[in-house]
């Protein structure tokens, strides 16, 4: 499937690539992604992430500490680095940032506090947040919750593959659900009929390039042009054609990450 000026991939890693990022960039272009949103995990990288989207005028960029380097990065004075960092121009989310007790690269506490920091500089520049949530579905959604009670935020659960149930917590509040590649996994019957019961209006999607390859690609180093492979599935789960979850999907991603509309 080539979608020209169509799909924009939400979520991926352009600085893991290095060689490579100038023909993976054209190979998206070609295979009809109209925009990229390159995700920032740290604040050591940050410099490198806005650089890249300088660089290129179809891509964006987000800054902020993955929860596998929270414990590594955590200080007091992280969350007025990313206010000062979110200034950029092409700076239009913060994150990705969250839990993940799967693998606890990171000690819980220095995740949640971290988390937190993100949560607050989000209300205060109205920024949407990018959250990675793993085996921390109830965690997430109580922090999620908390932080809307006083003050509505704004984002998204990105590579969603948790429960319906933190899936539902999030559409409560307001935010968006990202769908990968693992959507076309063998084993994802369950993520397939979250998919197919998440309103049309709270849908992304994304590849979180260079991990998790769809179906036919697995086994490959993940790109942005692999992403229509995502696109075709959903449109089937959802009974739609694949240009119409392109074009939800665009409409909803400037919808959430306002100040890419204004640019």
């Amino acid at each position: 499937m080539t979608l020209s000026n169509q799909i924009i991939d939400s979520h991926c890693h352009l600085d893991f690539f290095d060689e490579e990022r100038s023909a993976i960039i054209k190979r998206a272009e070609k295979a009809g992604i109209k925009n990229m949103l390159t995700i920032g995990t740290s604040l050591k990288t940050a410099k490198k992430i806005i650089k890249i989207a300088e660089e290129n005028a179809n891509i964006w960029c987000t800054i902020g500490i993955h929860p596998h380097e929270s414990e590594k990065e955590l200080s007091p004075e992280n969350p007025k680095k990313l206010e000062i960092l979110s200034n950029h121009p092409k700076v239009i989310g913060l994150g990705e940032t969250g839990l993940d007790f799967y693998y606890n690269n990171s000690d819980k506490e220095s995740q949640i506090r971290s988390f937190k920091h993100h949560i607050k500089v989000a209300k205060k520049t109205g920024l949407p947040i990018i959250v990675h949530s793993r085996s921390a579905d109830k965690e997430t959604a109580d922090l999620l919750i908390e932080a809307s009670n006083d003050e509505r935020i704004r984002g998204l659960i990105h590579c969603f593959s948790a429960s319906k149930e933190l899936a539902e917590s999030a559409i409560e509040i307001g935010f968006y659900i990202s769908i990968s590649g693992i959507v076309t996994f063998k084993n994802a019957d369950a993520l397939r009929e979250v998919v197919q019961n998440i309103p049309n209006d709270r849908l992304l999607v994304e590849t979180d390039a260079p991990y998790l390859a769809p179906d036919p690609m697995r086994g490959k180093k993940n790109e942005p042009a692999f992403i229509t492979h995502t696109v075709d599935k959903i449109a089937a789960l959802k009974g739609v054609s694949s240009k119409e979850v392109a074009k939800i999907t665009t409409n909803n991603f400037f919808k959430l990450f306002q100040k890419a509309r204004a640019k």
